[in-house]
């Protein structure tokens, strides 16, 4: 049973950055996709970002491209999530998400294991 879990979240001013964790357990994982969602209060669960285990290539929502940087470290069994310049509108509880595949997949139902979630705050 794949299992994932975030971590890294917190309160952050406008132009800050955080990095979120995603550690995976269970099996190897590198014939897997590993996807970053949020979701903000009110509204519904958005793609953010998708990186694939095995190749390490990545895939972006616009509204983070060029600021948000997915990559990951085989030996921890660790992906992260590196954001920076963060805006208000980033405020959302984020979400990592695992699915065996090759494919960068932006469509949340189409993903098997669910973490907990993270909160960020971008605030002043």
């Amino acid at each position: 049973q794949v299992q994932v879990a975030e971590s890294g979240g917190g309160l952050v001013q406008p132009g800050g950055s955080l990095n979120l964790s995603c550690v995976a357990s269970g099996r190897s994982f590198r014939t897997y996709t590993i996807g970053w969602f949020r979701q903000a209060p009110g509204k519904e669960r958005e793609f953010v970002a998708a990186i694939s285990w095995n190749t390490g290539g990545t895939r972006y929502a616009e509204a983070v491209e060029g600021r948000f940087t997915a990559s990951r470290d085989n030996a921890k069994n660790t992906v992260y999530l590196q954001m920076n310049s963060l805006k208000p509108e980033d405020t959302a509880v984020y979400y990592c998400a695992a699915r065996y595949t090759f494919v960068l997949i932006t469509i949340a139902g189409e993903y098997d294991a669910w973490g907990q979630g993270t909160q960020v705050t971008v605030s002043s």
